[in-house]
């Protein structure tokens, strides 16, 4: 501390001569300039003396000029003009002279003056600078005080560091003293550690000889037991001895047995081979029998796509390519392996070859035809391709067989089509009282064998880019329809059920009865499905005359005139009134329509054919909606490892820029198109009310309605860097299974649904639902506090009201059981993903319908 301080006395005292040598610096700096302004101000001073005088005699010669005008006027009128001439002359010459002399000398006065200004201004800037340096000087005179106030501060504690320098000298004595018994310690514990070392040496010597001498007792014991028993050995072998003479008599006796033995054992053998051969026979018969179920869906279809391009373009006739698809339908093996070993022949080679195989066969299943605009995930607006797609398949898989009619739309995603290809053949149809040609394309979907059909039509009716929303949609689907039903008549199919979908399709059905049953297509019954009554396809009746349908005999009320316009034609109503089976896509949507809200107008023609009108409730694909499968997801889950949802949903996060600060906030998804129908209102209230109760929200899907999408813009904008909220104004297919998988719940608040995959697909991926009760959502959806409902079923949250006070309940409830009960939570959610919402259910459901039509349609020809 002593040291510190006569280190810091020492700078203070070096800092305090600076600060003097600097202040007198600055003293003789100001005397000097000071001294040189004095100069200069005298020399400015005499200068301004000389302009003075300078101006006094600039008035002189301005009276001198005044003087001599006043002489030439008198000289004018006095003297003669020679006379006047040489005064004039000689009094200015005077004059100018004198002018002269004046001017050069102001002329050098004001240079003076200009140079002094400038020796002034540049002095006055020195003189700047020394008030500066005297600021300065003020500064380093405060500093100077300061080091002196220390300085003080730190004589009067080296005034009292005698007695600190006493008791340091006292503590150094008493270091050293410990210092000297420290090393003394220190020594005795080393030898300490030695005598410690040699011990533990002894000790392990010690442990070596016990070890020894227990080795020793060990093999002492063991001599002891060998000696005790080596008498009991030696008369054991001598009893070995008998027993031995005993066996060999044995022995010799047995061998005679033995080769009986053998040749009984010879003879089984022979026997046994032939049993096999013959069982080899009998085993190679029956699996040619039997179907093959090793080869893909895709291989089978191709298949009979090739037969049914064979039957189009006449290279076999209508009974072998028939007898032919029986085959094919009961995956018979001869008729894969012909087609296999076809592969490297001509086409004639090959037609030779399956035409070998033709015989009678038995139909093992039903032969189903779908005709419809939409078919996921190729042609995909909506749930009706979803359906088409997903039922088709869930039917194939049951034995049946399932073929697709589609547009060959240019706007169709052509990559997700398996060997597409032309077919060599034509197709004419009638239209606006011509034949039209179309061509057939065909090709296979998800393992379902399609048929596109491209009109050569001068409209261009499926090559606009886009699939509805055209002002000639009547007509457009009005001519599929009329050459979808020519190509099953030309391509001799003889299907058990025509399965025809919303208003598009719709019209297959009258065009089934009154125009080709009489033409020989005649074997099937017709199902109509409409998926949403709220479009119903209308128009004036006389452009049913375009695709041959006579307008005079159907626009009547008991057939497709529209209930609401009696000049007008109605295609799902003549869907309704032609069809053998009239379906939609839930119960409790069958049950709406029925209804002057729900019908839509077709509520009368609904009650009048109510006995062939039901609901069955969509499924989803499960193979594309699969969690633990979906090549989508950063990570793949379950049910039983919920793990990879909660990194999902951080993952989510990341990408849309939410915050990850609070893991356990809930996240509540919402996928869907921002039309009236969906709740729009509602949605929007969600939005705000999730970000109240400390949730987080993602919106995907836009809007058709501009009102609607400029709305759902502003509050994009308005919470576009926000923590907690984002909206993707677009449909995004990988983000869609995404957001899936990352929500803790999802809101589907319709006005109506006839039935709603979303739901499904949520619940699928450990979303729990949170729906309004109507359609399709009624029939899935079941309340967890509903007493009514058995607990094995509840597995969301249901509000009745389309109101704020609806919404508020459900979402209110969901939210606190998600923050509050954690455990029952998981349990929710992990019954949601094991819920069954599969096509098989549905597929059955349509299953039974088809066979109840077929056979009361035969047993009507039969009578």
């Amino acid at each position: 501390m002593i040291k510190n301080a006569e280190k810091n006395i020492l700078l203070i005292n070096q800092a305090r001569v600076r600060a003097l040598e600097d202040l007198q610096k600055i003293l003789s700096e100001k005397k000097v300039l000071q001294a040189e302004i004095n100069v200069l101000e005298m020399r400015l001073a005499e200068t301004d003396a000389r302009i003075e005088v300078a101006d006094q005699e600039k008035t002189r010669v301005e009276l001198l000029e005044g003087q001599l005008e006043k002489l030439h006027s008198e000289l004018a009128q006095k003297g003669s003009d020679a006379e006047l001439h040489d005064i004039q002359t000689g009094v200015l010459s005077d004059a100018n002279d004198t002018i002269s002399s004046l001017t050069v000398e102001l002329n050098s006065i004001r240079e003076e003056n200009a140079s002094l200004k400038n020796e002034i201004e540049s002095f006055k800037t020195q003189l700047n600078d020394v008030k500066n340096n005297d600021e300065r000087l003020v500064v380093l005179e405060k500093e100077r005080l300061f080091l002196e106030s220390a300085l003080k501060d730190l004589e009067s504690k080296l005034s009292i560091s005698p007695e600190a320098v006493s008791e340091l000298s006292t503590l150094k004595v008493e270091c050293k003293y410990l210092s000297d018994k420290v090393e003394n310690l220190q020594l005795l514990l080393d030898k300490a550690t030695k005598q410690a070392d040699q011990a533990v040496i002894v000790l392990q010597q010690n442990q070596d000889l016990q070890r020894e001498v227990d080795k020793l007792e060990a093999t002492l014991e063991e001599a002891n037991i060998y000696k005790l028993s080596s008498d009991k050995l030696q008369k054991d072998n001598e009893l070995m001895q008998q027993k031995i003479k005993l066996l060999e008599n044995s022995l010799e006796k047995s061998d005679e047995d033995i080769n009986s033995y053998v040749q009984l054992y010879q003879q089984s053998v022979n026997e046994f081979q032939d049993t096999l051969n013959i069982l080899q026979k009998g085993s190679k018969k029956k699996t040619l029998d039997e179907p093959v179920e090793d080869m893909p869906w895709e291989f089978w279809s191709q298949l009979l796509l090739l037969i049914d391009g064979w039957a189009l373009e006449k290279k076999i006739s209508v009974d072998d390519a028939k007898l032919l698809r029986e085959k094919v339908w009961k995956k018979d093996k001869s008729i894969s392996d012909i087609y296999l070993a076809c592969k490297g022949q001509n086409e004639d080679e090959a037609i030779s070859s399956f035409l070998g195989l033709t015989s009678s066969a038995t139909s093992p299943g039903l032969h189903v035809i779908h005709i419809a605009a939409e078919m996921a995930p190729v042609a995909k607006v909506g749930g009706l391709g979803d359906v088409v797609c997903g039922l088709s398949k869930a039917l194939q898989k049951k034995g049946h067989l399932v073929e697709i009619v589609l547009p060959k739309y240019d706007c169709m995603q052509y990559d997700r089509i398996g060997d597409i290809r032309a077919l060599d053949v034509v197709i004419e149809s009638y239209f606006d009282g011509q034949l039209f040609k179309n061509k057939i394309w065909v090709g296979t979907v998800e393992g379902l064998p399609v048929y596109f059909i491209e009109p050569h039509h001068p409209d261009k009716f499926f090559w606009r880019g886009d699939f509805y929303g055209e002002r000639d949609d009547f007509r457009r689907f009005s001519y599929f329809s009329r050459v979808a039903l020519e190509f099953l008549l030309q391509a001799g199919k003889k299907p058990d059920i025509i399965h025809c979908h919303d208003w598009q399709t719709a019209f297959i059905a009258p065009l089934y009865w009154d125009v080709y049953v009489p033409k020989g297509l005649n074997s099937a019954r017709i199902c109509f499905t409409c998926h949403n009554f709220e479009y119903q396809g209308t128009a004036p009746a006389s452009e049913l005359e375009s695709c041959g349908l006579d307008s005079h005999h159907l626009n009547r009320p008991d057939r497709m005139q529209d209930n609401s316009a009696h000049n007008r034609v109605n295609s799902v109503k003549g869907g309704v009134v032609y069809s053998n089976i009239v379906t939609t896509v839930s119960p409790t949507y069958a049950q709406e329509v029925r209804t002057a809200e729900g019908g839509k107008g077709l509520q009368s023609t609904l009650s009048t054919h109510s006995k062939k009108f039901i609901g069955v409730l969509n499924g989803i694909d499960t193979d594309i909606w699969n969690p633990a499968t979906d090549p989508f997801l950063d990570v793949q889950y379950n049910a039983n490892d919920l793990q990879g949802k909660s990194e999902n949903k951080e993952a989510l996060r990341r990408k849309l820029g939410l915050s990850s600060e609070d893991v356990k906030r809930p996240l509540v998804g919402c996928i869907t198109r921002l039309v009236p129908q969906k709740g729009v209102h509602l949605i929007r209230h969600a939005i705000y009310l999730t970000l109240e109760l400390g949730g987080q929200f993602v919106l995907l899907g836009s809007s058709p309605v501009p009102h609607i999408q400029r709305e759902f813009e502003g509050i994009a904008n308005h919470f576009k860097n926000h923590d907690h909220i984002r909206l993707i104004l677009k449909y995004d297919e990988s983000l869609s299974h995404t957001i899936y998988a990352a929500s803790d719940m999802f809101i589907i608040p319709s006005i109506f649904e006839p039935c709603g995959l979303t739901q499904m697909i949520s619940m699928r991926y450990g979303a729990v639902p949170i729906v309004r009760k109507t359609g399709g959502l009624n029939d899935s959806v079941f309340d967890i506090d509903d007493d009514t409902i058995p607990s094995q079923f509840q597995n969301g949250f249901t509000f009745l009201n389309a109101d704020e006070k609806g919404i508020n309940g459900a979402l209110v409830r969901a939210i606190n059981l998600y923050q509050n009960d954690p455990e029952s939570w998981k349990q929710l959610v992990q019954k949601d993903m094991n819920i069954d919402f599969s096509w098989d259910s549905s597929a059955a459901q349509y299953e039974e319908l088809y066979l109840k039509s077929v056979t009361r349609g035969r047993a009507t020809k039969r009578a």
